[in-house]
């Protein structure tokens, strides 16, 4: 879905899954310390947006998510996931329940398979689902902001920020009043600052909450059972999870950023020494410079220096080995 603020002045296309919203409107860094200090929001209009209503809507879905749901108060944000039946992660739901309706975003493009899981687990609940993406737009402003809030849609307040769940037919006079925008590439630096993980990015095929760190805030190790549960369970109880999240400062001297799924090496080994992860997403800060988030293998030392492809990196640890 194309964002009617690519008219905005500056504003450039952003790519894949991000295609319908600008990458930025001209000056990367402006705008990424713009929503450092607070300033400014981020069109997200090209995520989808599913509501659940009904009186059973948080029973049933604590019964499909990794979050503890069935009490979820008013107004409170929290995130969940929805898991294969090996654990694997499939789905991430970002939610609010404004006493009536579970507002939640998700990914772009990924609505329509999640309703249709959704749906094939209603049975005799009563409960209904809903796209709201061609209704609803995903505006982000950023934690600081004292920029008013329109009334009555649904918000998620987080400490990185809000997620507003605003008319899509109010997006640009929204934009009018409550500028500078920023694009989704000052979005995506802070969010690997913030060893934040993002669907599509940091996951594959094969990916549990475990390795990226999602364990607490967005699964819930008390809660009951739900798909995936057992692969959960025994990875917190008996073991440790095959790959882990990790933080990446690269050099500076290179020109060009290692992409996603470059290949990562340890650099004692060389450039043609064994694959131990690969770069999941990598952005240009404006204070920390070129830096990336990467899986790689829950062994290797958390002190080794690493190669992505040419470009040498020194890491932090996200995840505990």
């Amino acid at each position: 879905m194309k964002s009617p603020l690519l008219s905005l002045p500056g504003a450039v296309p952003g790519e894949g899954v991000d295609e319908g919203v600008a990458a930025h409107y001209g000056d990367l860094f402006r705008e990424q310390r713009a929503l450092a200090d607070g300033t400014g929001f981020v069109d997200l209009s090209h995520r989808g947006v599913v509501t659940v209503t009904g009186e059973d809507r948080l029973s049933w879905l604590h019964l499909l998510l990794t979050q503890h749901v069935s009490d979820l108060p008013t107004g409170r944000a929290t995130e969940a996931l929805i898991l294969s039946a090996h654990g694997h992660i499939e789905h991430a739901l970002y939610l609010v329940d404004d006493g009536t309706t579970v507002w939640a975003h998700v990914e772009p493009g990924t609505q329509e398979a999640l309703i249709a899981y959704l749906e094939s687990m209603k049975f005799f609940y009563r409960v209904e689902v809903a796209d709201r993406t061609e209704d609803f737009a995903v505006v982000y402003v950023p934690a600081g902001s004292i920029a008013d809030v329109p009334d009555g849609i649904a918000v998620r307040e987080t400490a990185y920020g809000r997620d507003l769940f605003l008319p899509r037919t109010d997006l640009e006079s929204y934009a009018g009043k409550s500028g500078p925008a920023a694009g989704l590439l000052a979005y995506e630096a802070l969010r690997v600052e913030q060893h934040r993980p993002r669907l599509g990015f940091e996951t594959d095929h094969r990916t549990i909450p475990h390795e990226l760190g999602w364990i607490g805030t967005a699964v819930h190790l008390q809660k009951g059972c739900y798909r995936g549960q057992e692969t959960v369970a025994r990875v917190q109880n008996l073991g440790k999870p095959p790959r882990r999240l990790v933080f990446l400062h690269l050099d500076g001297s290179d020109v060009h950023l290692p992409p996603a799924g470059t290949e990562l090496r340890v650099a004692d080994e060389g450039p043609d020494g064994r694959k131990i992860g690969f770069v999941t997403t990598s952005v240009r800060h404006h204070e920390l410079g070129p830096v990336a988030l990467a899986l790689v293998k829950r062994n290797v030392p958390v002190d080794a220096r690493l190669l992505a492809g040419e470009t040498a990196a020194a890491q932090e640890t996200v995840v505990e080995p």
